[in-house]
C-alpha cells in the first residue's frame, strides 16, 4: 500500500494524510519506513519476496485502493461537471488512456472518484464559491474552511485519551512487527474457491488441498493441519472450510520426502479417511494425485504439482549418484 501510494502521488505528506494504514502511523515513521524499504538491502528483498507470493486478487484489491494520481485526476477532468456521465463513459475513458490508470481501475472507481471531484469543486471547469462575508455559514464546508487547524494541533486534549490512544497504537505496532518477522515462515496461502477459480499451480505450489469453498496452497516440505486458537497456530486451519469443532487443534501434518512422495500424519484422536480408508492416530499414510482426505465432515482433494515434484525427484536423483 506504501508503494503505490507514493508511486501515485510522489508526495509523503499526502500519503500520511490520505491512506489508512493497518494503524495510526506518524508522518516521520512512514518517512522512515519509506527509506528503509529504500536503502535497507535486507528489508528490500525479504518485502519483494512478500509481495511476489502474495494472490493476484490481493495484489489486485490492494492496487485498487492506491490514491489516484495526477495523472488520472487530469484525465477524469476532461469530464465536465455539468455533464450527467455514466460509466460507458468513463470505460471508454479507461480503455482510451490505459497507460495513465492503474491496472486494477475500472469504470465504476472511475465514476466515484469523479463523483468526489466534483464535490469538492476539483473538476478543471469548477470556480470555488468565495466565503460569506460576515459570520454568516451557509453549510457544513463553510464552516469546515473556517477551522483554523493549527489551533486543533496545539490543543493540549483529554490526557487520559491520549494515553489510551498511544498504548493502543504501540500494541498495533508491535503486533505489525510480529507479523512481518513471520513473514518468512509463511506456508501456505489461502484463498476462496470460486466459479472461475486462478490456476492451482505455480512455480513455488508444491500441492494444493482443495475444498469445497477455500484451497490451501502447500509451498513447503512439511505443513500442519488443525484448528487454530489463541494458543495454538497451524499453517492450514481447516475451520475456514467449515465447521471444525470436532477436529484437533493439531489434526495431522503432510510431509514431501526428498524422493516426490508426500505422507500424512494423523496426530489428532479423530481418524482421518484418506479414499475411504482410515487413518488412525500415530500412523502415516501415502497420499497420491487426486486422493480424497476427509476430516470430520470436511472433505478435500489433494492434488500434487506434478511439473514442480519430478524436478524434485530429478535433482534428488542426481544428487544420489554424485
Amino acid at each position: 500500500m506504501l508503494i503505490f501510494a507514493i508511486q501515485q502521488t510522489n508526495d509523503l505528506q499526502a500519503v500520511h494524510t490520505g491512506v489508512k494504514f493497518s494503524c495510526r502511523f506518524s508522518l516521520k515513521e512512514i518517512q522512515e519506513r519509506w527509506y528503509t524499504l529504500l536503502y535497507d538491502p535486507i528489508i528490500s528483498r525479504l518485502s519483494t519476496q512478500a509481495m511476489r507470493q502474495l494472490h493476484p486478487d490481493v495484489y489486485a484489491s490492494i492496487q485498487a485502493k492506491a490514491l489516484f494520481g495526477t495523472a488520472e485526476e487530469r484525465m477524469l477532468g476532461s469530464v465536465l461537471s455539468n455533464s450527467q456521465p455514466n460509466l460507458d463513459v468513463f470505460q471508454e475513458l479507461l480503455n482510451s488512456n490505459s497507460t495513465d490508470f492503474l491496472p486494477s481501475r475500472t469504470a465504476k472507481s472511475l465514476h466515484a472518484h469523479w463523483l468526489l471531484m466534483k464535490q469538492y469543486h476539483l473538476l478543471p471547469d469548477q470556480s470555488v464559491q468565495p466565503m460569506p462575508r460576515g459570520d454568516l455559514v451557509h453549510n457544513f464546508s463553510d464552516a469546515e474552511d473556517m477551522i483554523d487547524d493549527s489551533e486543533l494541533k496545539d490543543s493540549q486534549g483529554d490526557a487520559a485519551l491520549e494515553a489510551e490512544l498511544t498504548v493502543a497504537d504501540r500494541r498495533s505496532k508491535k503486533e505489525i512487527r510480529n507479523l512481518e518477522q513471520e513473514i518468512p515462515k509463511w506456508q501456505v496461502l489461502v484463498d476462496s474457491v470460486t466459479g472461475i477459480s486462478p490456476p492451482d499451480f505455480d512455480n513455488q505450489t508444491l500441492a494444493v488441498l482443495r475444498g469445497r469453498l477455500v484451497r490451501y496452497l502447500m509451498r513447503s516440505r512439511e505443513i500442519t493441519l488443525g484448528r487454530a486458537a489463541k494458543d495454538n497456530s497451524v499453517d492450514v486451519d481447516l475451520s475456514l472450510e467449515g465447521p471444525s469443532w470436532k477436529i484437533s487443534r493439531r489434526q495431522g501434518v503432510i510431509k514431501l520426502r526428498n524422493n516426490g512422495d508426500f505422507f500424512i500424519l494423523n496426530e489428532g484422536k479423530r481418524p482421518i479417511y484418506i479414499d475411504g480408508k482410515p487413518l488412525l492416530l500415530g500412523n502415516k499414510f501415502k497420499l497420491n494425485n487426486n486422493s480424497v482426505v476427509e476430516i470430520s465432515c470436511l472433505r478435500f482433494i489433494f492434488l500434487i504439482n506434478q511439473d514442480l515434484i519430478n524436478v524434485i525427484r530429478a535433482e534428488a536423483a542426481r544428487v544420489g549418484t554424485t
